[in-house]
Parts: C-alpha cells; structure tokens; sequence
C-alpha cells in the first residue's frame, strides 16, 4: 500500500524527531540512578579526599547517590582512560587534574586524546604543593635540608605520585643542587605511608596533608605558593627561603565523556556549583590549603580554556625534560 506524499511526509519527520525526543526525555529525567565518580588514585589520597567531600554534598542537587569509585595506575592515566571510554551519558565522571589531564598527553602514549575525548563540567579547586619530610629527618629548615641532602646523596629519597610532583622535584634538585632518588608511588596514601614510617626522605605533596604535620607524624618545611597558606601561616614559602623559582601548583576539575548532552553537563554543572557554594564544603576545603576557583570561572567553558592553556604551557617543559615515569 503506497502512503499519500504528505502522511509518507510526516512519517518520515517524526522517526527523525524521534532521537531527538528521547535525548530530550533523558536529560529531563536525569539522573534516574546513581552517578560513578571515578577517582584515578587509590582511596585516602589528596584527589579521593577531595572527590568524597563533593560527592557527599552533591548528592542533595542530583537527588541521586554520586559513587566514588578509585581506579588507580600510570599518574592517574588508567582511571581517566575510563572515563574516556565511558558511554556519555552523565552517569560516569571523574575528578580529573593537571597531571592527568594535561601533562599525561606528553608523558605517555595514551588511547584517548586528553584535549578532545573529554567534555569539561567545572573547575573545583587549586591548591600548591608543601615540601613534607619524615620527622626523624635532622633538618629543621628548608636550608638545613638542603644541606642534608647534598650530604646524603648516596642514600636520600623522594616520593613521586604524579607527574607534576615530578616536575616540582625535578625543579627543585636543580635549584638547590642535590640529588636523591625519586621513588614512584601509585597514589599518595601508600607514599604518605612511607612518608610516616620513615622509609622515604621528603615528598612534595598538597597541604591536604597537613593534619599529619599538625599531629607530629611528617615535617613541613616550606609551601610553593606566593604567599604563606592562610591555615598554616608558620609554613615559610620556598620564595622567602631562596627558592623563588620554586613556586608551581595543581588544579582540580569534573570531566565526563565527549559527546555527554548539553542539559546533562548543566546539571552536573550546577551540583558542582552548588557544592562549592555551601559553608561546610567551603570550610573544609579552606582547612585542607585548597583554594576554591571563584564563581565566575566555575563554568564548563573556564575549565576547557585551563586544559588547553596548561596543555601549550607543560607539553613543551615535559618533553624537553625527558622525564619518564615507570
């Protein structure tokens, strides 16, 4: 049976309308069931404390559970590489970083495109590296561990999590000229853990871990911000110290899958922004040395613009370095 042009017509408008329909449906109902929040570090670490914080709280705008899930190896690349493969539909992110998303694609040779297979939601937070030591080491001052570990070049060691703890060490062996090996760690939970039995030197890590200072289980011996921390106040900047080529940080952000829909991403989006917003979030980040990115750049748009700008910034550093992590 042939149709009349116009019913063929129609019928041929509402199948292509048809995607389009339920792509809509979708995003109006999302999320219908939990969201997985990939961690790309082992549990107890810098970016799974950070990760748990906001899942907590974002549960409250998405009416839904945010799952942490921690996928750990390759600085943070395995877990990100999940995220990448990931079906874009809102219900798989991770909590990215400068090392993982950025300074991976110089580092090693990846199956994803860390520029283009990612659809930004929010930058989150940034925060400088503390240069933390064991608290039977001698040193007292950055000067004095200086001077320990050009004495102790034979024996003296470093823990090294991402590749931006990498560059900082790198940076900072070369400014102070000392050498000591630097030990490669899947996540900074089993590094800390070195850290506080002593069976490692010194490690750049993030003021996240300053309970341990406080608590008397780790040393402190000077931050790479500008200016002092505004909770650790007694920690000296490795400017003040000397070391003014020592002043380097690290980011934070939500990233889901390329293709992810626009109303998907603005949901996720708006929990982030949300989170970030509420007082209890807010002061305990501010507690743990992290600084929130104001409102204004907590936009998809913001975070796309960081990757690429940090991407022009590090891929030509890294490479020229010739840094290799194992």
């Amino acid at each position: 049976m042939r149709l009349p042009r116009r019913e063929f017509l129609q019928l041929g408008g509402a199948a292509l309308a048809a995607p389009a329909l339920i792509c809509a449906a979708t995003a109006q109902t999302y999320p219908s069931r939990p969201i997985t929040m990939i961690i790309p570090f082992p549990p107890g670490g810098n970016v799974d404390v950070i990760g748990r914080i906001l899942a907590e709280r974002m549960r409250a705008t998405l009416g839904q559970p945010v799952i942490v899930e921690n996928i750990a190896g390759a600085n943070g690349s395995i877990g990100v590489g999940r995220t990448a493969r990931a079906k874009p539909d809102g219900y798989t992110i991770d909590l990215g970083f400068l090392g993982g998303h950025v300074q991976n694609g110089a580092l090693y040779s990846l199956q994803y495109d860390v520029l283009n297979d990612f659809q930004p939601i929010s930058p989150l937070v940034a925060a400088p590296y503390v240069i933390f030591g064991r608290k039977t080491l001698p040193a007292n001052d950055l000067k004095e561990l200086i001077a320990w570990l050009k004495a102790n070049a034979d024996k003296a060691s470093a823990a090294i999590v991402t590749v931006g703890v990498h560059l900082v060490t790198a940076l900072f062996a070369k400014e102070t000229g000392t050498q000591f090996a630097m030990v490669p760690y899947r996540g900074t939970a089993p590094a800390m853990q070195d850290l506080v039995a002593g069976q490692i030197d010194f490690s750049f890590d993030l003021p996240v871990q300053l309970p341990l200072m406080r608590a008397g289980s780790i040393k402190a011996y000077a931050v790479t911000s500008e200016a002092r921390l505004e909770t650790a106040s007694d920690i000296p900047t490795a400017g003040e110290q000397g070391l003014r080529a020592l002043t380097s940080s690290t980011w934070f952000g939500f990233f889901a899958p390329k293709g992810t829909p626009a109303d998907i991403v603005a949901k996720l989006n708006a929990a982030a922004v949300g989170a970030l917003a509420d007082p209890a979030v807010r002061s305990r980040f501010i507690a743990l040395g992290l600084e929130i990115f104001p409102r204004e750049r907590q936009t998809p748009e913001a975070l796309g613009a960081l990757v690429k700008a940090d991407a022009e910034k590090w891929w030509p550093i890294i490479r020229e370095s010739g840094i290799k992590m194992e």
